[in-house]
């Protein structure tokens, strides 16, 4: 029995490693997706938070790691959503369910993996932040 807590205790701490790894992995992908954020906010301010907004205000979708940008016309709609859409990284397709005919905080985001339709995700709508080019509404 004392044989097997030595083995046991190394494969946890392979398993911290790894986690380790991972974690640094994932922060240098949320950096990079930030940084791609960043240059598509460029020259955009943001307006006061929104707890939902119509669905056709969201014809367009960007994907920047857990952020959604919805884009109308010169306004753009920033969502980040709780996490847990894992697609979203591998450009899944997203699915929402809204149960009040908008999109609002709160509404389920599933993602589904666009070869074989398997749920790949899933997670909810925070705040929506409009974006205006230029300053203007």
């Amino acid at each position: 029995m004392r044989i097997a807590y030595p083995i046991l205790a190394g494969l946890l701490l392979a398993g911290c490693a790894m986690s380790a790894e991972e974690a640094s992995r994932q922060a240098a992908s949320d950096a990079r997706d930030q940084a791609k954020l960043d240059k598509r906010l460029a020259g955009y301010t943001p307006g006061q938070p929104q707890s939902c907004i119509q669905p056709y205000r969201a014809q367009q979708q960007e994907i920047f790691g857990d952020t959604l940008v919805y884009r109308d016309g010169r306004r753009l709609y920033v969502n980040k959503t709780t996490g847990g859409c894992f697609g979203l990284r591998r450009d899944d397709i997203v699915v929402t369910r809204s149960f009040s005919g908008q999109f609002c905080r709160g509404d389920i985001v599933r993602t589904v993996d666009r070869t074989n339709s398997f749920p790949s995700g899933t997670c909810s709508f925070g705040d929506f932040v409009p974006y205006t080019k230029d300053g203007r509404g």
